[in-house]
């Protein structure tokens, strides 16, 4: 894998190759991604991927879309759904289980889980829906810094303003609970409830504890508040 830098953006450019044997194996995140302390929205967040930076894959749930990685030190559990492997030089998620790419599959036991977890947890048990994950695909050299916010992620022809996050941030509203991870891309149900920024085209939300900016008409999350 190579990244060349041009200006803000980092280019990512995996060759593709021969299926991988190796015991473990590299994915690019598609944009900035949670490192979870288990596979699902209720864990606590360790860290993030930084969207175009590759992580350690160690393996992957056969039975949900999680797999366990490691990335700067941190070890934990991202959302395969925005972990991209090259194949055929095109972006594919490794929820999707690619022929050409071996992953371990791994278990996970929940032995030590906290308290905080487990409140968190039980809420979220009465979740009203699930995000939509955005469709990982095309050129793999397209996944540019953070990744699919040029794509679908509603790029932002309207990018929030700091007026907007000022806002958003001294006014905080009650989180909801969706299945699925809060990444720039996924789409929030119409059936959530969204709030009004003093900037056209964009509203707002808190999703399973995190804030993000939608845009107004496709209910595309933008920017998660971190």
């Amino acid at each position: 894998m190579s990244i060349t830098k041009l200006g803000m953006a980092s280019i990512i450019v995996l060759t593709a190759a021969a299926p991988v044997l190796a015991q473990n194996t590299a994915a690019v995140a598609a944009t900035d991604l949670n490192i979870r302390s288990g596979p699902g929205p209720q864990y606590d967040i360790l860290g993030v991927i930084p969207g175009g930076e590759s992580a350690v894959v160690d393996g992957c749930l056969t039975d949900a879309a999680w797999c366990k990685v490691v990335f700067d030190g941190k070890s934990g559990w991202s959302s395969s759904d925005y972990l991209a492997v090259a194949v055929d030089e095109q972006a594919v998620a490794l929820s999707t289980r690619p022929a050409t790419v071996e992953v371990n599959s791994v278990t996970y036991e929940d032995t030590a889980q906290t308290q905080a977890d487990k409140n968190t947890g039980a809420a979220a048990g009465a979740t009203i829906g699930a995000l939509t994950a955005y469709a990982v695909g095309g050129p793999i050299g397209g996944i540019i810094a953070g990744g699919i916010i040029g794509g679908a992620a509603g790029s932002a022809a309207v990018e929030p303003t700091t007026e907007t996050v000022t806002y958003i941030t001294t006014n905080p509203v009650e989180t909801v609970y969706l299945d699925g991870e809060v990444a720039v891309g996924a789409t929030v149900p119409a059936n959530v409830p969204t709030y009004e920024v003093p900037q056209e085209g964009l509203r707002y939300l808190t999703i399973n504890g995190q804030t993000v900016v939608v845009d107004a008409q496709t209910n595309a999350i933008v920017q998660v508040m971190r």
